[in-house]
């Protein structure tokens, strides 16, 4: 049968399913081993069943979890989720520093990618820290980074910055989010 914990995500019956709630009491009924699930359905709906019922239609569907932990053997490396903290002077940064962070996602090494963060205002315009990273198999990197921007939209952080030239950018990568909550999202 499958492990299932909350906070797991499932495609059960083509439906992506979410393990919002896992009881902590054990069920009195039949199966006295069996616990109460709350599951959040991508159409919207919600359902309380027990556990064995999530897991006899796993078995059915002969699906596993969505996301997982473990790298296997025949997965194919896909890139890598980076955040950032930025070492800017600008007034907003150095007083927002820690809950300040870019987002972003490479195929390649992410030091060759923020080498030159000072010159770029993508990294508005300064040296930057390796605050977490994450490895990305068997997913679209691109897709991926585009949700997780979606999904902070509202954080982004709203700061004009000058490049090289003097031509004011506004960079888009950058959220106002804690790193406690970009892990859990991540």
């Amino acid at each position: 049968m499958a492990k299932i914990e909350q906070g797991d995500w499932f495609i059960v019956n083509g439906q992506k399913a979410y393990v919002a709630e896992f009881s902590k009491e054990r069920n009195h009924g039949f199966d006295k081993n069996d616990y109460r699930l709350r599951v959040i359905y991508d159409n919207r709906t919600e359902s309380d069943l027990l556990l064995r019922s999530l897991q006899k239609a796993l078995y059915e569907d002969d699906a596993g979890p969505l996301f997982d932990d473990t790298i296997e053997e025949d997965d194919l490396a896909s890139g890598i989720i980076y955040v950032l903290r930025s070492k800017s002077e600008h007034h907003v940064v150095s007083q927002n520093r820690d809950v300040i962070h870019k987002i972003g996602v490479t195929g390649g090494k992410v030091e060759k990618r923020i080498a030159n963060a000072k010159l770029d205002p993508t990294f508005l315009m300064a040296e930057v820290d390796v605050v977490a990273t994450y490895k990305l198999s068997n997913i679209n990197r691109t897709k991926l980074e585009n949700l997780l921007h979606k999904f902070f939209v509202g954080s982004q952080l709203d700061i004009d910055v000058p490049d090289r030239f003097g031509n004011m950018v506004k960079p888009k990568e950058w959220f106002l989010v804690p790193i406690f909550v970009i892990d859990e999202v991540v």
